[in-house]
């Protein structure tokens, strides 16, 4: 039986977007991530992470710091009971690059590595380019968590991770 996951854009939806963020001190967690991460993990939902890390391809941060970060990262949900079982990023600043979101790329290589059903999958991203991506990778649910009003091809629009949680 194929799985399900529940993807998170990294910048916007994991942590605060501060801009190009890359340095431990500088990550801040979204309020109620970890707690839909929980609920996820219950609910049979591997945690995947599919983020446009561009600022390695500006030569703004390397990739050793990327993985550090990401190491972190880890480590603070899996002592919170939200592992993420996952992270797939494209350090590449070119729009063409089939793993840059809007490009499905991303999506379409973790379905490869963990068997998903991408019609049982939910993506929660806070650009459209994380929905266009999750949507042309075939991702049955998506949401926009965003507090402006912009229209969107999301299945619906949210302004906390709480009304995700309540609709896995």
């Amino acid at each position: 039986m194929a799985g399900k996951a529940l993807f998170l854009d990294r910048d916007g939806v994991v942590n605060v977007d501060g801009g190009y963020v890359h340095r431990i001190e500088d990550f801040r967690l979204v309020p109620g991530i970890l707690n839909l991460c929980r609920l996820a993990k219950e609910k049979g939902y591997q945690v995947l992470v599919v983020t446009n890390q561009s600022g390695i391809g500006r030569g703004m941060f390397s990739e050793d710091d990327f993985e550090r970060l990401t190491e972190y990262m880890k480590g603070v949900f899996r002592s919170s009971g939200a592992e993420i079982a996952d992270v797939f990023y494209c350090p590449s600043a070119d729009d063409g690059h089939p793993d840059r979101k809007p490009n499905p790329g991303l999506f379409l290589k973790a379905a490869a590595a963990h068997g998903l059903d991408m019609k049982a999958c939910v993506s929660v991203g806070d650009r459209e380019r994380d929905i266009r991506a999750a949507l042309a990778a075939g991702v049955g649910r998506n949401f926009l968590f965003s507090a402006e009003d912009v229209s969107t091809l999301a299945t619906a629009r949210v302004e906390t991770l709480e009304e995700v949680a309540a609709r896995l």
